[in-house]
């Protein structure tokens, strides 16, 4: 397969999304009757696949007998696993901050990013409903919010009941 690194698995997926070479791989992998499979197929039905398949890397052809490519997966998730995030992606896990940057650049980037995940231009909220939003993106929520407000994304009342998108957070959703 000569895919380039980290997308190796787009062929694949998109083999299974075919639902007849869906079938014929569930057949490959559970030792089924493929050959039956295939030959209730038209001719050129049948030749499509087979195309698919072998074009996907997953199957190749040794033969005229369809196998099994034993590595494919191990391949892929190798892939994935050599992938570095970049940008803020460093700073999460499944969406979830796990850090924050020692660069005021990047708190900056991550900061805006959280500001416009959970304000909206023009949206004055309660600090418990802006503590709700951001439980969603981080464990220490008054952390967040202390730096949102910090970095003037976010305008707190005096209170510190309300808070705002200010024009620093607004701006960077029209940017």
């Amino acid at each position: 397969m000569t895919q380039e690194t980290g997308n190796r698995w787009r062929p694949v997926i998109a083999a299974l999304a075919n639902p007849d070479v869906r079938v014929a791989f569930g057949l490959l992998l559970g030792g089924g009757d493929l050959t039956g499979y295939l030959d209730a197929k038209s001719p050129s039905r049948r030749a499509h696949i087979v195309r698919v398949l072998t074009a996907s890397g997953a199957v190749r052809a040794e033969g005229g007998v369809l196998a099994l490519e034993p590595t494919v997966f191990a391949d892929i998730l190798a892939d994935v696993s050599r992938r570095k995030a970049t940008g803020i992606g460093r700073f999460l896990v499944n969406g979830r901050i796990t850090q924050y940057p020692a660069s005021l650049r990047e708190r900056d980037d991550l900061l805006r990013w959280v500001a416009e995940r959970v304000l909206e231009h023009g949206e004055t909220v309660s600090e418990p409903v802006l503590t709700g939003r951001l439980r969603v993106l981080a464990d220490d929520t008054a952390l967040l919010r202390r730096y949102l407000v910090d970095a003037g994304f976010v305008d707190r009342s005096r209170d510190g009941a309300a808070y705002t998108l200010n024009e620093k957070g607004a701006q960077s959703l029209s940017a």
